[in-house]
């Protein structure tokens, strides 16, 4: 069964169709990056899959339910982490409301909601700052606290929406890094402009603009992996994005 499961889905804002014919299965543990150009609808879908945006026409489902019954098992990463640095809340504190539903307003959070933060922030490397101000650390640290607040309602999938954007290029591959370690037990699906999370991560991808075109990259991978060629990232996007299966080599001259 298909952790995800979207058919015949077609989207509009005012008659205005954002998203057309969409059909995508996602299965357990496939590491699913989403691309295309902005306006393309690839946010719209991330919408519609969270329950915040309304479908009419076709059908998503989330481990064969609708969204709103199995969102619980869905965490998200939002792509803007920007917060005012002089707001008074420590990590600890922002890694706690990933407990949705289970926080006591008066009494506070209790001793396991607390482990199971820090067992959060462990697990993505930043427990020693469990006590610091949010708006004190990098913009990389803050994304990975942001991953551990989505770890704390242990979800089966983890959506994360452009979480590299305005990361230097360590604190990228760090995020990947621990985007791969989870993906031992976590559905991963992100939004991503980077084409070395295609080649260096992902197993699917999907292209978006309006209408879909979906790979399993792996044999891609595998000949890029065992072969001496230069590959063009530009010719590579082409090929997703016109959902075709060869791979062209040597004929650029980027």
């Amino acid at each position: 069964m298909p952790i995800i499961e979207i058919k015949n889905l077609t989207f509009a804002y005012n008659k205005q169709i954002i998203l057309e014919d969409i059909n995508l299965s996602v299965q357990k543990n496939d590491f699913l990056a989403i691309i295309g150009p902005n306006g393309g609808g690839k946010s719209t879908l991330l919408k519609l899959i969270l329950g915040i945006e309304n479908y009419k026409n076709g059908t998503i489902k989330i481990l064969d339910q609708e969204p709103s019954k199995n969102l619980s098992k869905v965490g998200y990463v939002p792509q803007n982490t920007n917060i005012n640095i002089d707001f008074p809340i420590k990590v600890i504190e922002v890694v706690m409301m990933g407990h949705v539903g289970h926080k006591r307003p008066l009494l506070g959070y209790r001793k396991e909601e607390i482990a199971c933060a820090m067992g959060a922030l462990a697990q993505v490397g930043m427990e020693k700052f469990a006590q610091i101000k949010i708006g004190s650390l990098s913009g990389g640290q803050r994304q990975r606290v942001m991953i551990a607040r989505a770890l704390c309602a242990h979800p089966e999938i983890l959506i994360l929406d452009e979480p590299t954007a305005s990361i230097d290029v360590t604190g990228q591959k760090q995020i990947y890094d621990l985007l791969k370690i989870l993906n031992k037990t976590i559905t991963i699906i992100v939004v991503s402009h980077d084409i070395s999370v295609i080649l260096g991560y992902a197993s699917k991808v999907a292209h978006i603009n309006k209408n879909i075109s979906y790979h399993d990259i792996s044999d891609t991978k595998r000949n890029f992996d065992s072969s001496d060629d230069h590959f063009c990232e530009v010719e590579l996007l082409q090929m997703l994005s016109q959902g075709t299966s060869e791979t062209t080599k040597k004929s650029c001259s980027c």
